[in-house]
């Protein structure tokens, strides 16, 4: 029944997939109920077919999997709202460890968008001249997600039982969070699927026109993966300029500091930074940057496990969690947009990384990623691939993705 019930909710989204944008913009359009009162209805379908070749494993990994989000947003007088969204997962070929213990110990590589049907978000907010609070479950990203998002790359999106509220005090701008519940990719069906404890999220920015300084403190305790429970406190600066005839000049920099908290039974500290440079030029857009996750004497190292990992070092996902050598990451990397008829926004990206330890002195590998996008309307159409040549850590792997998206 319930499989049965996925497939009914993910089936409705194959011809929306293949919709023209007139329809979808009209599907999309709010409905006014009465005065002041709407209905905004919320959908979202994503088709993808996945590969994953691991050194070591007797099978390569195939799936294609098909997600759903349906829902809608009652928006009320006086700035309040009512949403709610559910959220569908259905593997259509499923060669893949799904991660699920019921399908037994597979003999495929990992790919982590198990079959699912769930709540995604139920919340209500209130908003009104910058300020806001929404308590609920509900999608919560913060600055670039490095520390805290939404996982929005994987199927089933990673969603907060949470109170949050927000304000703006002209160039100042304030997010406190406290969730009790962390529901993760894994899906409904997963011991992993959610973790619960209490979760405190202070974030403060002030922009300065030439460039924004945000300062945080991520407070975690798990009630029971309790190896991951830690404090962080950090800052982040960003900034950007323009270079006239040639084109900007953007940078980011940040530092943490991460100890035990809660109930882990290890006392650690550990540093985080990071330094990127990028440059628009002639088209193109250059990046170079160093990211380093330190490690306390080689036993432990710092995490982030609220963040949306997979845009960071490495689309093959090697480094989901942190090595206990800790882990830096080198890299370089060229995007441009070119201009091609009937294919409007065609953007192709290519990235390299080098990958060491923070403590004795391994060499993990290298890894070079590479896309190609472009959208039609409501529809986006992304091919994608990673490479990672292995050294001192892990096994060789490749992975490739063919994607297809609608959403409104």
């Amino acid at each position: 029944m319930r499989k049965a019930a996925t497939a009914a909710l993910c089936g409705l989204a194959i011809p929306a997939l293949f919709a023209g944008q007139a329809r979808a913009q009209d599907l999309g359009a709010p409905v006014e109920l009465a005065d002041g009162v709407s209905l905004d209805p919320i959908f979202a379908a994503r088709l993808r077919y996945e590969t994953v070749d691991q050194d070591g494993m007797a099978e390569s990994a195939e799936a294609l999997t098909l997600r759903m989000r349906l829902g809608a947003e009652l928006k009320l007088a006086g700035g309040f709202a009512l949403l709610a969204e559910g959220e569908g997962t259905l593997a259509l070929a499923d060669r893949y460890n799904d991660t699920l213990p019921r399908n037994g110990l597979e003999p495929f590589p990992v790919v982590a968008d198990p079959e699912s049907l769930e709540l995604n978000r139920l919340q209500v907010s209130w908003a009104r001249n910058g300020s806001g609070v929404t308590l609920g479950r509900q999608r919560i990203v913060l600055d670039d997600a490095r520390f805290v998002g939404n996982v929005g790359w994987r199927q089933n999106e990673q969603t907060f039982d949470a109170v949050r509220g927000q304000t703006k005090l002209g160039p100042l701008a304030l997010d406190a969070t406290y969730a009790i519940s962390q529901r993760t990719v894994f899906g409904s069906d997963s011991p992993n699927g959610h973790f619960d404890g209490d979760i405190v999220l202070l974030n403060g920015g002030l922009d300065l026109r030439v460039f924004d300084v945000k300062a945080f403190a991520y407070l975690i305790d798990y009630d029971t993966r309790i190896a991951f429970s830690s404090q962080t406190y950090g800052v982040l600066a960003t900034g950007e300029i323009a270079l006239p005839a040639v084109g900007k000049l953007s940078g980011q920099a940040s530092y943490a500091r991460q100890t035990d908290y809660g109930s882990n039974p290890v006392s650690y500290g550990a540093d985080f930074w990071s330094a990127q440079l990028g440059i628009g030029l002639l088209g193109f857009t250059l990046t170079a940057g160093h990211e380093e996750l330190g490690s306390d004497g080689g036993t432990t190292a710092f995490q982030t496990p609220l963040a949306t990992l997979h845009a960071f070092n490495g689309w093959a996902d090697m480094f989901l969690t942190t090595p206990p050598q800790g882990l830096r990451d080198t890299y370089v990397g060229i995007a441009r947009s070119i201009a091609v008829p009937f294919l409007p926004g065609l953007k192709a990206d290519l990235t390299w990384h080098e990958f060491d330890s923070d403590f004795g002195a391994l060499h993990y590998g290298s890894e070079w990623n590479a896309s190609l996008g472009f959208k039609i309307g409501p529809l986006a159409l992304l091919a994608k691939y990673a490479n990672y040549d292995a050294d001192q850590f892990a096994r060789d792997t490749s992975k490739f993705w063919l994607q297809a998206e609608a959403s409104f």
